[in-house]
């Protein structure tokens, strides 16, 4: 079974491993054992020169630090690397209620870092100082001016959408991570028992692929979208596999994980959150 998965998911040893740290790590404290890292990635076929490679070019990046205690070499998110992993992780793990819509004044530059930044967020350019975006979050950036904006659904407002963002685009990634997914889904309702160290890979590779799509995903409001959109599809079965897996997966990192003198816990306040999150999305509440 993983091994269908790592055929089917596209795995680079650098994003697998920023997965882990979103995953495992960082809700546990966000310290990891460079020996569990090498490990994790090898179960899904990255050798351990990838992966030394890969978590160099994340310390230059600035996306972990490191630092030795004893023998050992032990890695971390950097700051600026967790700022991206909590936005990233709202939109896997705590999905927020429909939102408006933001105008974006970019000022009279428009050559800065914060357009491309609003752009990677799913906003569109309108013009050369405008964008706009579905209202998740406020820009953090001072030196934006926003505008809330409130409109009534209707065809026009879904030829707008159709004319600046790429449906067809975000829907193919949510019916290649439906289409991957759906053979786990039938083995687990069967009742399939699975090693805690099987879960565990599973789960990381559940994670990698959803993350992939929903990452990519602007998250329009709902009457924008075609119906039976595969993202409300695709979002309830990640929330139904991850729940279903986590308890020996959990139990396998609790058992197995270092995080300096002692091991990662099996639970968090963050991992309880995190699963009362998902149960809602789940259950469609």
């Amino acid at each position: 079974m993983v091994s269908r998965l790592v055929e089917a998911v596209p795995l680079r040893s650098g994003s697998f491993i920023v997965t882990l740290y979103g995953d495992v790590v960082e809700p546990r404290g966000g310290r990891l054992w460079m020996g569990n890292i090498i490990e994790t990635c090898r179960t899904v076929g990255i050798s351990e020169t990838l992966v030394r490679t890969a978590v160099s070019r994340l310390v230059a990046a600035g996306q972990l630090s490191g630092e030795r205690q004893g023998r050992r070499s032990f890695y971390q998110l950097t700051d600026a690397a967790r700022r991206e992993f909590l936005s990233a992780s709202r939109i896997l793990f705590d999905p927020q209620p429909e939102a408006g819509w933001l105008f974006v004044w970019l000022g009279a530059d428009q050559t800065g870092e914060a357009g491309p930044a609003l752009e990677r967020q799913g906003f569109v350019r309108l013009g050369p100082h405008w964008l706009l975006g579905p209202a998740h979050h406020l820009p953090a950036d001072p030196s934006l001016v926003a505008f809330d904006a409130r409109t009534a659904a209707g065809p026009m407002l879904r030829r707008l959408v159709a004319a600046h963002w790429d449906l067809a685009a975000f829907g193919a990634a949510y019916d290649a991570f439906l289409a991957a997914f759906a053979g786990l889904a039938a083995a687990l309702a069967d009742g399939v028992r699975l090693a805690d160290a099987q879960a565990l890979q599973l789960r990381l590779l559940l994670v990698h692929a959803y993350r992939a799509a929903a990452l990519r995903d602007a998250r329009l409001p709902a009457d924008t979208l075609p119906p039976d959109w595969s993202g409300h599809r695709a979002g309830r079965l990640f929330a139904d596999l991850y729940l279903r897996l986590s308890p020996a997966a959990d139990r396998y990192v609790g058992q197995h994980f270092l995080a300096g003198d002692g091991l990662l816990p099996a639970e968090s306040p963050d991992i309880l959150g995190r699963t009362a999150s998902l149960a809602r999305v789940r259950d469609g509440a």
